[in-house]
C-alpha cells in the first residue's frame, strides 16, 4: 500500500478551503499553516501548524518534521517565497526557483527584470525610505502610482496626480510594505477594461488563461480595489494573444514549473499591451473558481496535483457564455445585515457567497480584505453582462445597519 501523500497549505483564510477540498478528493493528507489558529480553513484541514507563513525558515522546519510532499500558497502573496524556498531546500515538485519567486512577488525586482527583458513596462523606480522618495522629486512624472513593493490586494495603492498628495501616498505605501520597499510608477492610462486573470503553466508552458474585464468601484475609498470581473475581457484576439506570448516568454525566463498564476495585465492609450503583475498563486477573488464555473478546468486540482508531483492535465478550453463576479462590499462602516437581489436578476445568479455572518461588523469598502463575500453570475449576452455590472444599484443591495 502507498503511503499516503502530505500537502502544506500556506494560510487558513476561508479562500484556500476549496483547495483542501481538492487535496482530500484525492485521498491527501491537508496541513493548513499560519499564525491565526482561528482562521476558517484551519476546522478542514487535517492539521494546523501555528507558524508565521512569512518566517520561511519556520515554515521548512514544520515541513521536514511533517515529511511533507508538497507546498502551496494560494491566493496568499505572503507565503509564496516561503512555499518557493521549501520546495527548493527540499527538493519538492517546484512552482518555479526560489529567486524567481521573489522577482515576481517584488515589484520593483519585478519592473528591473521586465525591463532588462524589454518587456513593455511603465517607467517606474523603488524607494526604501520616504526621504529617499521625496530626495528624487525630477523624476516624477504625474500621474503616478504609489504602492508597496510586495503588496496585494490593493493595500497602500495610491493614485497620486500632483506633489501634494505625494507624501500622504509615501506614508501609507511604507505602512503597508513588510519589506521596507515601495515603488514609484507611471500610471499607464488604459483603453477599455484592465484584466486580472488566473493561468497554469505545467513544466513552464502556459497551457491556459482566461483574461478579464476588471471593473472598480468609482465611489469606494480605495477606488483601485477590485470590485467585479467580466469574461470575456475588452481585448481584441489581437492583443491577448500577444500578451499569451508575452507571458510564456516571461516564463521561459524565470525558468518556471508548474503552477497557478495571477495575471494583470492592460492596454495602454499608446496601443502597448502591458504585463502589470504577474505572481504564481491564484488570484484571491476566487478567480480560479470562476474558470470551473465557465469551462470546467480545474487550476485548483491542477495546483494540488502539480505540488506533489504529477502532471494535471490542463488545456485551454472555450467560455459557455458570458459570466460575471460581483465582489460583495459595504460602502459604509456598520454591521451587516445581508443582501438583497432583485427578481428580474435571481435567474442569473449562479452563487451568492457571503463569507461573514449577519451582525458582522464591516469597513467601507478598501482593499480585498474588506469584502464580504462574492456573486457569480450568468449571461446569454454581453449586453445583459455589461448593463449588470454597470447598474448595480437597481438589483444588489447590500443592507448595512
Amino acid at each position: 500500500m502507498s503511503q499516503q501523500k502530505k500537502i502544506m497549505l500556506l494560510g487558513g483564510a476561508a479562500h484556500i478551503i476549496p483547495v483542501i477540498e481538492a487535496a482530500h478528493r484525492h485521498g491527501i493528507y491537508v496541513i493548513t499553516v499560519d499564525y491565526l489558529p482561528d482562521n476558517a480553513a484551519h476546522k478542514y484541514s487535517d492539521e494546523y501548524v501555528n507558524v508565521s507563513i512569512i518566517d520561511k525558515e519556520a515554515v521548512l522546519k514544520a515541513a521536514q518534521e511533517r515529511n511533507i510532499d508538497g507546498i502551496v500558497s494560494f491566493g496568499i502573496d505572503p507565503g509564496v517565497e516561503s512555499a518557493a524556498y521549501v520546495q527548493e531546500q527540499m527538493h519538492l515538485p517546484p512552482l518555479g526557483p526560489y529567486q524567481s519567486a521573489r522577482i515576481l512577488q517584488n515589484k520593483d525586482l519585478f519592473r528591473a527584470f521586465m525591463t532588462e527583458h524589454g518587456f513593455n513596462v511603465p517607467k517606474s523606480k523603488g524607494f526604501s525610505s520616504k526621504e529617499e522618495a521625496l530626495a528624487d522629486m525630477n523624476w516624477y512624472e504625474y500621474p503616478m502610482i504609489v504602492k508597496p513593493a510586495d503588496g496585494s490586494g490593493s493595500k497602500g495603492v495610491t493614485r497620486v496626480d500632483n506633489e501634494q498628495e505625494l507624501v500622504r501616498a509615501l506614508d501609507v505605501a511604507f505602512d503597508r510594505s513588510r519589506c521596507g520597499n515601495i515603488i514609484v510608477e507611471a500610471f499607464i492610462e488604459k483603453v477599455g477594461c484592465s484584466s486580472d486573470c488566473d493561468a497554469f503553466s505545467v513544466n513552464g508552458v502556459l497551457k491556459a488563461i482566461y483574461y478579464s474585464s476588471q471593473y472598480f468601484d468609482e465611489k469606494a475609498d480605495n477606488p483601485y480595489a477590485p470590485a467585479a470581473f467580466c469574461w470575456p475581457s475588452t481585448f481584441t484576439a489581437e492583443q491577448e494573444s500577444y500578451l499569451t506570448s508575452e507571458i510564456q516568454r516571461m516564463l521561459q525566463l524565470l525558468n518556471m514549473g508548474t503552477t497557478v498564476y495571477n495575471i494583470e495585465a492592460r492596454i495602454g492609450k499608446d496601443g502597448k499591451p502591458y504585463i502589470m503583475e504577474v505572481t504564481p498563486r491564484g488570484g484571491g477573488n476566487r478567480l480560479s473558481e470562476m474558470v470551473r464555473y465557465m469551462t470546467g478546468v480545474d487550476f485548483i486540482e491542477a495546483n494540488v496535483l502539480g505540488a506533489i508531483g504529477e502532471t494535471p492535465a490542463i488545456e485551454q478550453k472555450p467560455i459557455k457564455g458570458y459570466w460575471a463576479e460581483v465582489i460583495l462590499h459595504a460602502d459604509k462602516k456598520g454591521k451587516f445585515a445581508g443582501v438583497a437581489i432583485s427578481d428580474n436578476m435571481k435567474s442569473n445568479v449562479v452563487e451568492l457567497a457571503p463569507t461573514i455572518e449577519i451582525g458582522h461588523e464591516v469597513e467601507p469598502f478598501s482593499c480585498a480584505s474588506d469584502a464580504i463575500g462574492s456573486c457569480v453570475l450568468h449571461f446569454d449576452n454581453k449586453e445583459q453582462m455589461e448593463y449588470a455590472i454597470m447598474h448595480q444599484s437597481e438589483w444588489l443591495k447590500i443592507i448595512v445597519e
